[in-house]
């Protein structure tokens, strides 16, 4: 990923602060988070050590909302380097889980699905999530131009059983406004494209990049356009996310959340049912709950197969059956998501 020099942590208010700010003050260097969320010093070898290998990155906006001191923040887990980092992975952990390298055509696009395609927009993200299955993902060999992009649109336009784009990354509300826009008017010229998905954190981590400007464009489209945001705990979402969220649907764009199951972040009913009460108290409908990609670096993370079934079986006697996320898993080579049923004797 394209990463900016870490830098300390200057504290000031976010209020106020244009979302490319906050985007540019993202990176931090080990010893400044740790001295900032007051973590113990202990922590801090493991920190440089995770850093080195994926660069810290979370926007103040995020940072606010850990607990400061409390190594157990689900929060504060999903962006600190952890010395099971840089251990010997279990069998299976591999730096590409889904296989994108060998479906990624052409630079800029990943086709692993019959109607639908996924473009690399960009390989910044605001977050760096240590769980990430792209964290190895070759962006540099898909950076393009603008004209490079328009040749790349050309694979779309060349076969017409594609209906739907995905704008992936990185993150693509990242991008400028006018590169984004023109992205989006490209896609459009497309006349066999129905639908646009963008898959983006930003709503989550820095709600400030939810600007009129955006919702107005994106509610102009000819195309049905689909959000899915990522949030995995109910403590990500606070007010100001809360507002972002529910100006996103009052715009007419179709809301989603994907989650991944983590140890340690969310695998308990709790958690997971205080996620989608929350998300759907900001107009956001519950879409996927993964469980953890096998990529290098990340296996602390995993929860079994069969615990999450278990916590499935737990959280449908308390939720609405169209609050209940659908448990999946990605495997390199298959047509579509591998949806993971509970079996009869575990259903209420």
């Amino acid at each position: 990923m394209n990463t900016p020099q870490a830098q300390s942590i200057a504290i000031h208010p976010v209020d106020g602060e244009s979302w490319q700010q906050q985007l540019a003050n993202s990176p931090f260097s080990a010893k400044a988070l740790l001295e900032w969320l007051e973590l113990p010093n202990e922590l801090l070898a493991a920190g440089e050590q995770g850093a080195g290998d994926f660069p810290i990155r979370a926007p103040l906006a995020f940072l606010q909302r850990i607990e400061k001191g409390n190594l157990q923040d689900p929060l504060l887990r999903q962006v600190w380097p952890l010395i099971e980092e840089s251990q010997t992975p279990p069998s299976g952990f591999v730096l590409d889980p889904l296989g994108e390298t060998s479906s990624n055509p052409t630079p800029g696009i990943v086709h692993k699905y019959h109607n639908r395609v996924l473009l690399v927009v960009n390989g910044s993200c605001a977050i760096h999530c240590r769980y990430c299955f792209r964290r190895h993902f070759p962006y540099d060999d898909n950076r393009l131009s603008r004209q490079q992009w328009l040749d790349t649109l050309g694979y779309i336009q060349q076969r017409s059983e594609i209906n739907e784009v995905i704008l992936s990354g990185g993150d693509p509300l990242t991008s400028s406004d006018k590169r984004l826009f023109d992205l989006v008017a490209a896609i459009e010229a497309i006349p066999h494209v129905k639908r646009l998905r963008i898959h983006t954190r930003l709503p989550i981590v820095i709600p400030a990049r939810i600007t009129d400007a955006l919702l107005t464009r994106l509610s102009q489209s000819r195309l049905s356009v689909i959000m899915v945001v990522h949030a995995n705990h109910a403590n990500e979402i606070d007010g100001n996310v809360a507002h972002a969220l529910r100006a996103i649907k009052q715009a007419g764009i179709h809301l989603l959340n994907q989650s991944v199951l983590l140890k340690g972040v969310n695998d308990d009913a709790d958690s997971l049912i205080h996620l989608s009460e929350r998300l759907f108290e900001c107009e956001v409908l519950p879409y996927y709950l993964h469980l953890l990609d096998p990529v290098v670096g990340a296996h602390h993370f995993d929860v079994s197969e069969h615990n999450a079934i278990a916590l499935m079986a737990q959280i449908q006697k308390t939720l609405p059956g169209f609050l209940m996320p659908k448990l999946v898993r990605e495997v390199d080579g298959r047509a579509s998501k591998t949806n993971i049923p509970i079996p009869v004797n575990q259903q209420d």
